[in-house]
Order: structure tokens, then C-alpha cells, then sequence
């Protein structure tokens, strides 16, 4: 197995995708996280003393997404032409799932984009509930979804 974020010499570069063709590229993540049941229902409500947390987890992760490559050394900068981030909350168990999808026509993929969205919603999430609830969770961050480019469509098995 090769990666290509090394040269020869075995020192970390970028890829250059300079000679690429852009095309329409998508991909979509998860990350779960998981709270008190209590904690959970009181966020639905509106009862949270922070605020409208899944609203302003929504924004954390949109504009995470256009900041990926300021976190991850060797990702590209991209015009991101689409981002978004939603939210499959189940009140009983605590647990919310948070699905972002990013699209740009682009070079090089869109995968870390996502992911960093999910990861930053889940985050904002936790730091907005941190107060009531210390035992929360983030857990199963994943790629569901990618296509565009030459490798094609990727999807995680078991996904729809």
C-alpha cells in the first residue's frame, strides 16, 4: 500500500493535483455523539441555557468546512460551492447522529471537509452542553459518501 502525501525521500508533501480536471465532487460524514437523555431533550426543547445548540453546531460546521485546510496540514484549499449539516436526534437514547455534506467542483476530493464539518458540529454539541452533562460522548466519525473524480463512487457499506 502506497500513500501519496510522501515524496521519495520519504518527507510529507502536498499532492499536486495541478494537472487534474475539475469535476463535481460530494461527500458526506458522521459523527455520533452522545448525551444524557435528559440533556438531549432539554436541547430539543430549547430549555438549554446556551441557546439554540443544534443551530449554532450547524454554523461551527459549515464554517469548519471552509477552514479544513487551515487544520489539516496537506489538504487543499477548495471553493467549497455547498455545505451542509443535519441532524437525526433520537430523544430516548441520548444519541445524535450528525450528517454534513460538502460539494465543490473541484481537483481533488471533499472527503476531509466533511468529515471536519461532522467533527466540529459534534464538538460544538459537546461544548455547549458540557455544563450540564460531563459524560457526553463523540464517537464513530466516518465517510458514508464520496464521488467525483477518477476513483468513483465510494460508499460505506451498510450506508444507503
Amino acid at each position: 500500500m502506497s500513500f501519496n502525501h510522501f515524496d521519495e525521500q520519504g518527507q510529507a508533501i502536498m499532492v499536486d493535483v495541478s494537472a487534474k480536471v475539475p469535476t463535481l465532487r460530494t461527500a458526506t460524514a458522521r459523527a455520533v455523539v452522545r448525551l444524557r437523555p435528559e440533556t438531549l431533550q432539554a436541547v430539543l426543547a430549547g430549555r438549554s441555557s446556551k441557546g439554540d445548540v443544534l443551530g449554532v453546531a450547524r454554523l461551527a460546521g459549515i464554517a469548519a468546512a471552509k477552514k479544513t485546510p487551515d487544520l489539516i496540514p496537506l489538504s487543499h484549499p477548495l471553493a467549497i460551492h455547498h455545505a451542509a449539516v443535519d441532524f437525526m436526534p433520537e430523544p430516548e437514547t441520548g444519541e445524535v447522529v450528525v450528517t454534513a455534506t460538502v460539494r465543490a467542483f473541484e481537483r481533488t476530493g471533499v472527503e476531509m471537509e466533511a468529515m471536519v464539518a461532522a467533527s466540529v458540529s459534534a464538538l460544538t454539541i459537546y461544548d455547549m452542553c458540557k455544563g450540564s452533562d460531563k459524560g457526553i460522548t463523540i464517537g464513530e466519525v466516518a465517510l458514508l459518501y464520496k464521488e467525483g473524480g477518477k476513483s468513483g463512487i465510494y460508499r460505506r457499506e451498510g450506508e444507503q
